[in-house]
């Protein structure tokens, strides 16, 4: 048996075995030399890093130091005054400009410092990110902090062999560790991953009915706002959308927004939007809109999506051989087929006749109406694939609202709970989680939390005295 000690422990022991071999280390005393260029070349390292990255902050904190030195505390004080009043009166005149070059460069360098440096090390160990090995710790290494208007953007290398599973399992001790409502894990380049920490949440209070667009818009709309307070564009043309929520979620306003965002467009002609109501409850309040591509009985719902196929095969027809791509006009327009609950129509519907054409006509156009200028926008409360067997052919699904955690999977797709898609965690109170939701795009597997805006009785009944009958002369 061979045994390997530490210094000069095995002056203490004593074989009795006389199979047994000890062997003591060789301790090598290393000049204090060579430790010192060591601890001074990281020392440069890390100066020379945080310049480059962080050159606005520390040319803060260096030229009043600098002025001291040459000139005295007076004109270090009036350089620093000064200083102060310039970047105020920068702030007050133009803050756009001030937030973009300066206040979040240096808001970034401030949580550098004061929170995500200072507190990693313990941060790491207490989550499990770190290890131990033959008596030496390995911790993560925070390679960046960015800031935007509502959160802070971490950048990690990661330990060889974590992978970023392992973060997305810890992101609440992360939250908790750095003082952040949440923590969303990213999955960068290889070896690295991005932490997302909101500083404060925008979507948390309602958002009022947006302006009418001003331009005809097809292809995107205006829906509402993201988490990082920017304006959010849902794409409705060339693609299929699904709307996923428990009772009270917010569907509603995801339907009104994005039939408000196309006001403009059937107008001109270029947007008609077919609506099936079979609640007879949130349509209906808009029901002048649509004219008669409104259905809300379930035989009227199966003749307009069998109306919806005529549509779709006669364009094909048309478009072989000479276009693949839809361009919305006046002649083909953009149609967008509207269903508030679709289980009422497919799963909850007792007519086994209507329940198979009703099935068939949306399978048809969910898999061949987008490349000729059809899309169906659809709203469900239980996602599961007894209830929408044609789920997965809706490219493009958000999630508001869930009941369990397993439902946010089947919504937004396997292991997007996991990169932070907490659907299932939206608050039930309507003022602060109705219309909040996850998007999943297809292009894009990284779900991005949205609140659509809400649109009350008065903006329906301004839209239909508005806009209903435009576009049927067109």
């Amino acid at each position: 048996m061979l045994r390997k000690l530490p210094g000069d422990y095995t002056r203490e022991i004593v074989s009795t075995a006389p199979d047994s071999l000890v062997f003591r280390p060789t301790v090598v005393n290393t000049p204090a030399i060579f430790t010192i260029f060591v601890i001074a070349f990281r020392a440069v390292v890390g100066l020379v890093r945080m310049v480059w990255r962080r050159p606005i902050a520390c040319l803060a904190v260096v030229a009043p130091l600098v002025l001291g030195m040459l000139y005295g505390w007076r004109v270090t004080l009036l350089a620093v005054v000064a200083t102060v009043s310039a970047l105020a009166g920068w702030r007050l005149a133009e803050p756009v400009s001030y937030t973009a070059w300066a206040g979040l460069r240096l808001r970034a360098w401030w949580r550098w410092m004061w929170i995500y440096r200072r507190h990693w090390q313990p941060v790491m160990v207490v989550a499990g990110l770190a290890k131990h090995v033959g008596g030496r710790e390995y911790l993560p290494r925070l390679l960046k902090v960015t800031s935007t208007p509502m959160a802070d953007v971490v950048t990690v290398r990661m330990l060889s062999g974590q992978t970023p599973a392992d973060w997305q399992d810890r992101a609440d001790n992360l939250a908790h560790g750095f003082s952040g409502p949440e923590c969303r894990v990213k999955a960068d380049k290889l070896g690295r991953v991005t932490l997302v920490l909101p500083r404060c949440d925008v979507l948390a209070t309602p958002i009022p009915a947006l302006p009418i667009p001003a331009d005809v818009q097809v292809s995107a709309v205006p829906i509402g706002l993201r988490e990082d307070g920017a304006l959010y564009l849902l794409k409705l043309h060339g693609t299929h959308v699904l709307v996923a929520g428990a009772t009270g979620a917010g569907k509603g306003s995801w339907l009104w927004s994005a039939i408000r965002g196309l006001l403009p467009a059937k107008r001109a002609g270029l947007v008609e939007m077919w609506a099936l109501d079979p609640k007879l409850m949130e349509l209906s309040y808009g029901r002048a809109l649509f004219g008669d591509r409104y259905a809300a009985d379930p035989a009227d719902c199966a003749d307009l999506l069998e109306a919806a196929v005529k549509v779709m095969q006669e364009r094909a027809g048309r478009f072989a051989g000479v276009q693949r791509n839809h361009v919305p006009t006046v002649d083909d327009p953009f149609v967008l087929v509207i269903v508030d609950e679709v289980a009422f129509l497919t799963a909850y519907q007792t007519d086994r006749k209507l329940k198979e054409r009703i099935s068939s006509a949306l399978a048809t156009l969910t898999t061949q109406g987008r490349a000729v200028g059809l899309g169906v926008l659809a709203a469900l409360q239980d996602p599961r694939k007894e209830i929408l067997s044609i789920r997965n052919l809706f490219p493009d699904k958000i999630a508001l609202r869930l009941d369990e955690p397993s439902q946010v999977d089947l919504v937004l797709g396997d292991g997007a709970r996991d990169r932070g898609a907490l659907a299932d965690q939206i608050s039930s109170n309507p003022v602060v989680g109705a219309g909040v939701g996850y998007v999943r795009l297809e292009a894009c597997p990284e779900a991005v939390r949205v609140r659509a805006a809400y649109v009350s009785d008065a903006d329906i009944r301004a839209m239909v005295a508005e806009y209903a009958g435009a576009g049927e002369a067109a």
